[in-house]
């Protein structure tokens, strides 16, 4: 289990925040679409830029996508991995199971390991948060107590 990641650590996708045209403020549309909210200019994130290029050239690597929009091959299989895209029907290409090393088109674990993977991330959130929480009254105080403390040295 300590093989998997958090997802903590998710790239971000190169959002546009600004116009390159006129200097205004990005809006977003959905699927990864950006509008300029002054001249109406449109710009995509990394995965916009993806994810019209699969759709465009089905059955394509993740070698070719990086080539032919600039967004790195550690992104793309972030996404996949995120489940935002999906290794086509029939391809050669495959992704393992994070746990077992099965074949999966996208994800990060097969369907008969889920239910594991679920739950090992719900303990994992659920220690998270207690160790958060220490301090704030949740535990038993370790150690002497009271005024015990400030008379040590004497």
């Amino acid at each position: 289990m300590s093989q998997l990641k958090d997802f903590q650590d998710l790239d971000v996708y190169n959002k546009p925040e600004e116009c390159p045209e006129c200097g205004g403020a990005m809006k977003f549309k959905g699927c990864g679409e950006y509008r300029c909210e002054n001249c109406r200019y449109v710009a995509y994130d990394d995965y916009g830029k993806v994810r019209n290029y699969v759709e465009t050239h089905a059955g394509v690597t993740a070698a070719q996508v990086a080539e032919a929009t600039g967004v790195k091959q550690k992104t793309i299989r972030q996404m996949l991995k995120e489940s935002r895209l999906e290794i086509a029907e029939g391809s050669n290409s495959f992704m393992k199971c994070e746990m077992c090393g099965a074949s999966i088109r996208a994800g990060r674990v097969c369907s008969k390991c889920e239910p594991a993977y679920n739950k090992a991330m719900a303990e994992k959130a659920t220690s998270r948060n207690a160790k958060m929480m220490a301090g704030f009254g949740m535990e038993q105080r370790q150690g002497e107590e009271g005024a015990k403390r400030f008379e040590r040295g004497k």
